[in-house]
């Protein structure tokens, strides 16, 4: 199925809309000192889709970062790679190939490859997983899971991780109407919140470097108010800073603040990559939550990435379904409202390379979720 791999320079990476998967990343990922490789493969498209019988060939990339867990150990994390999405049927043999393939250029110390995969859950589509009101219910059991992935594989070797790491659920907003359609395509709330932001004198602009410090306090509130761990300032000045402009796939990063009379109320990360914009990070203010901020905030967002080129917008992490028990129900709730479509992921699956030292690190990472790379 792999018909030729090779490893290239990461500013060789195609350009893409995942921008996990870009020349950015890396040079986000090099500036917290994470080591990255990059990799050319070749496949048959008769090899990757049902139904096709063309002979002709597909070449596509990956970015893969080397996490290092100990002075002994690494492992290799895909986010959101690789890209290309082959049928259901033929996903787990081809990852399987490419794992193979990939084994003799990673570190001899790498216990395995996880990929964080951005294709669509087997189960997204499957009428068993709704109920009758059209909500989703999940994925089976891990157990089933794992039968359905291996499905076709030689050696029956790809495990659901414990943890995801990046959204396994988000919204994507298609972006190619005009603007009086996707608000008419928004929840009347949403909208009505939007217009009262507008009334109300909110006001958005982008901020530079030099303003981080506005964005941190916010994200400083937010953190507190939902107890999530907080990131360290440098950590934000990393992503804003980094440059790949001189690569095939580079990305603008945008800090938008939303405020009142020079009063911060809200802020955002938002990240233009090819075809694709992403709400990458947000943050807003315990005070002053009347004003609606965070709705003026996205708007301006997508009219920002409609300006840029692009034709969608990824709200990037959802409850996977309306379950006021979730963590993120919050978020559902507010990012639904702006009329997009849910899509579920895969999430992260782990080939192992060294099955015994595997076996040992998932057993750590179950009993300590935070036993894993961020």
């Amino acid at each position: 199925m792999i018909a030729d791999i090779s490893d290239k320079e990461v500013s060789g990476l195609y350009k893409t809309g995942i921008i996990q998967q870009t020349a950015y990343w890396s040079a986000v990922k090099k500036m917290q000192g994470i080591a990255s490789k990059a990799f050319n493969f070749k496949s048959k498209r008769s090899d990757l889709y049902i139904g096709v019988e063309e002979d002709t060939y597909f070449v596509g990339d990956l970015l893969i970062i080397i996490q290092t867990i100990d002075h002994e150990h690494s492992i290799a994390y895909v986010p959101y790679g690789p890209e290309i999405e082959p049928s259901e049927e033929n996903q787990g043999h081809f990852l399987e190939q490419l794992s193979e393939s990939l084994r003799g250029y990673l570190p001899q110390n790498c216990i395995m490859i996880r990929y964080d995969l951005s294709w669509e859950s087997h189960w997204a589509k499957d009428d068993d997983c709704y109920d009758l009101y059209g909500n989703w219910l999940g994925v089976p059991e891990k157990r089933i899971q794992e039968m359905r992935f291996n499905f076709n594989t030689e050696h029956w070797n790809f495990h659901k991780a414990n943890t995801d790491i990046l959204p396994s659920n988000t919204i994507f907003m298609n972006l190619k109407g005009e603007e009086d359609h996707l608000l008419a395509n928004m929840k009347s709330k949403t909208r009505y919140n939007i217009n009262l932001a507008q009334r109300k004198g909110v006001k958005v602009r982008s901020l530079g470097l030099e303003s981080l410090e506005i964005w941190y306090e916010l994200y400083r509130q937010t953190a507190a108010r939902n107890n999530f761990f907080l990131h360290d300032i440098n950590y934000f000045k990393i992503v804003l800073s980094a440059r790949a402009n001189d690569t095939l796939s580079p990305a603008d990063v945008y800090l938008l603040v939303a405020e009142v009379e020079s009063q911060p109320l809200a802020a955002m990360f938002l990240v233009i990559a090819a075809n694709r914009g992403t709400y990458l990070y947000g943050a807003s203010a315990s005070e002053n939550r009347n004003y609606m901020a965070t709705y003026a905030l996205q708007w301006r967002a997508m009219q920002v990435a409609k300006e840029m080129g692009c034709t969608e917008y990824d709200f990037f992490g959802v409850s996977p379904q309306a379950d006021p028990s979730h963590p993120l129900y919050g978020l559902y709730r507010f990012k639904t409202g702006f009329g997009g479509e849910i899509y579920h992921r895969m999430g992260c699956w782990d080939y192992p390379l060294n099955k015994e030292k595997y076996r040992y690190y998932a057993s750590m990472e179950f009993k300590n979720q935070s036993y894993h790379l961020s």
